[in-house]
């Protein structure tokens, strides 16, 4: 049977399903031991700076690997990838559940996860383009992403649910709770069909394809873009548990906060097709990251329980649109044989993103708290959207 064999313009169903599946199980996972891993710094009574440094610990060595990465997916191992990522995740799990008692052990094994996770975005964003077929690519990564959402929400819920009325919530529970749910991962990742044979490009071909990405109009404003949005839906998951922690929040209202974003991301990712149809890519990317500028500062202007709820819908609604606008504006600009080396820039980007403005992140929190930061990370998404629509509009 031609592994190739499905109706033009179709999906292929063999790898949507598990693609799916395991994309809720990764975020799932993914928040759960960010969130926890949060708490242990706390539970370790470590500096907040320390915050910062783990948080750059799980992007640093990705932004090395990232353009390799990329080049061995575009090789046509796709599924490959993700399998060994799941991998490293598991590994990274086991780690932080029985060998993390120091500050140490935190930020080792959170740099394999960091690793295993570059693996899992990388390929599961290349999975999503083989799946999609022609012309289903927008539709594809928005209901990707909101199997993603998904996760993200029952992550954190998870955590606020074990964690209850504690402000600092024993962390090994749920360390063995994400656990379970890595392993349970792993298992799925090997149900994902290989990507058919194809012949490996010429020895230079990659380097050369990332000068003329870069060189391509509105590409590095977008790639910028992308970094912000992304480092700014990392760091609400790092920086909502300090502000609960300043301010004698239960950690059930943190975790509910986090899964009300959640969902909001979901909704927004609904409507997403239509509102790329009706507003264009360049407006929509301008109102989604400025409403997610303004409710990230609200997060940290209110002690108003209620009013945080609000807030992080608010987030969830603009960077549920923002961080799929991130994905799919890098692709769109990209030329059909550069797609896994503009992926990988992508995800380069992210990674120094999330290294530098953690480590600045930290600083500020030292001298503001957490309320200074959420209103830095609230600037920055502003002045993005600007610029992008300063650019890219100009380009029209």
């Amino acid at each position: 049977m031609n592994e190739n064999a499905r109706p033009r313009g179709g999906y292929d169903w063999r790898l949507v399903a598990p693609l799916m599946i395991h994309g809720i199980f990764v975020q799932t996972l993914t928040g759960m031991l960010r969130v926890t891993t949060s708490y242990r710094v706390l539970e370790l009574e470590l500096p907040v700076v320390w915050l910062g440094a783990i948080s750059a610990t799980f992007a640093l060595l990705p932004v090395f690997l990232a353009v390799l990465v990329g080049r061995y997916i575009d090789r046509g191992h796709d599924a490959r990838a993700a399998k060994i990522g799941s991998a490293l995740m598991l590994a990274g799990a086991v780690g932080l559940r029985y060998f993390s008692p120091s500050a140490a052990g935190v930020l080792g094994f959170t740099a394999v996860l960091g690793v295993g996770h570059l693996l899992l975005m990388a390929s599961h964003q290349m999975l999503c383009v083989r799946a999609a077929g022609d012309g289903n690519r927008d539709t594809m990564f928005a209901n990707f992403l909101i199997a993603n959402g998904i996760g993200q929400g029952l992550g954190p819920f998870l955590v606020g649910w074990i964690g209850g009325a504690a402000k600092v919530p024993e962390t090994a529970p749920l360390f063995t709770i994400g656990l379970a749910v890595t392993a349970a991962s792993f298992l799925i990742s090997l149900s994902l069909p290989a990507a058919p044979r194809k012949a490996v490009g010429a020895k230079g071909q990659s380097a050369a394809a990332v000068g003329e990405l870069m060189r391509i109009p509105g590409f590095v404003v977008s790639l910028i873009a992308s970094i912000i949005t992304i480092t700014a839906q990392d760091l609400i998951v790092i920086y909502l548990p300090l502000l609960g922690a300043e301010r004698a929040i239960d950690v059930h209202y943190i975790g509910t906060a986090l899964t009300v974003r959640s969902i909001a991301a979901i909704v927004s990712r609904v409507f997403y097709s239509r509102l790329i149809e009706g507003l264009g890519r360049v407006p929509l990317t301008l109102w989604s990251m400025s409403l997610s500028g303004a409710a990230y500062a609200s997060l940290g202007a209110t002690n108003s329980i209620a009013m945080m709820y609000v807030a992080a819908a608010i987030l969830g609604l603009g960077l549920g649109i923002a961080t799929t606008l991130s994905l799919t504006s890098v692709l769109d600009l990209s030329p059909v044989t550069a797609r896994a080396t503009a992926l990988s820039l992508r995800i380069t980007g992210n990674r120094i993103g999330q290294v530098t403005l953690p480590f600045l992140a930290s600083f500020v929190a030292a001298a503001a708290g957490a309320p200074g930061v959420l209103a830095v990370v609230g600037a920055s998404l502003i002045v993005s959207a600007i610029s992008v629509r300063t650019v890219r509009g100009a380009l029209r």
